[in-house]
């Protein structure tokens, strides 16, 4: 079978319409975490008629992307997207540079240093070094938080001009009774961000957590950061500064021996 691939007046290309509906669907799963979703769930959030979304399912279930409990009415995230996603992690350079600082920081530091991906209004944890003083702070490798509620999202937001911020128009989503919902009293946030030259959330993300974001300036704009998050009780003028001098010093670092150095031989990935 032929497919009509010539380029649409946007200049992209035209999408597959099954494969747009595969990733949609595995994407829906995914954010669902631990709550497992029923066919008329997923056919209605995704506006595709039960059958076809029943077939779909039992293709991806053959596959190990999708899994089903005893009685095969209730779908989950399968094994392969776990596979897949250590693949990515794997692959990818900057996170193998990255994880030493990482973990030389939080020893430094006794706090938890965390290296983080944009993408679109989110950002991605790609790496965390977990702090031995105080209890975990739900950081895993592959949470995805808005970017407008932490420092290592703001960081990256104030790199790129206000007019294209990708954030979705309307109120901002709160995770906290601190998080900002108003887009002007984000973008003042920005602007003190691009002065300072690092992003502080003082609880925006996760009460009685703070954290410090350093935009990895090797990329521009930059596409990833590094922040170090620390429980408030923690948290004096002092103990601040010093985190935000190891912190300068861990983003000069790992922007020097970044992977996008000219001549490393390494693919740009968009």
């Amino acid at each position: 079978m032929l497919y009509d691939l010539r380029m649409p007046e946007n200049g992209g290309v035209r999408a597959v319409k099954s494969a747009s509906r595969a990733v949609d669907l595995l994407e829906v799963l995914a954010a669902r975490g631990d709550r497992p979703a029923r066919l008329r769930e997923l056919a209605e959030e995704l506006q595709v008629p039960r059958s076809s979304m029943y077939a779909l399912l039992q293709t991806l279930i053959e596959r190990g992307w999708v899994r089903t409990d005893a009685t095969g009415s209730l779908y989950g995230i399968g094994i392969r997207a776990l596979l897949t996603g250590t693949s990515y992690l794997d692959s990818d350079p900057r996170v193998r540079v990255a994880r030493p600082y990482l973990a030389e920081a939080s020893e430094t530091l006794g706090e938890t240093i965390h290296l983080a991906r944009l993408d679109r209004g989110d950002v991605v944890y790609l790496a965390t070094r977990e702090s031995h003083e105080y209890p975990r702070t739900l950081s895993r490798v592959g949470r995805r938080l808005p970017a407008h509620v932490s420092a290592l999202g703001k960081a990256l937001l104030a790199e790129r001009p206000d007019d294209r911020l990708p954030l979705a128009d309307g109120p901002l989503r709160a995770l906290t009774p601190h998080t900002h919902t108003d887009r002007s009293a984000l973008l003042a946030d920005l602007r003190q961000v691009r002065e300072r030259g690092y992003a502080i959330d003082r609880e925006e993300g996760v009460e009685g957590i703070a954290g410090f974001g350093f935009a990895l300036r090797d990329d521009s704009p930059a596409t990833d950061a590094v922040s170090c998050s620390v429980p408030v009780e923690r948290l004096t003028e002092e103990h601040e500064q010093h985190i935000v001098a190891v912190m300068r010093d861990i983003r000069q670092r790992i922007e020097t021996a970044s992977p996008h150095a000219a001549g490393s031989g390494t693919p740009d990935w968009r």
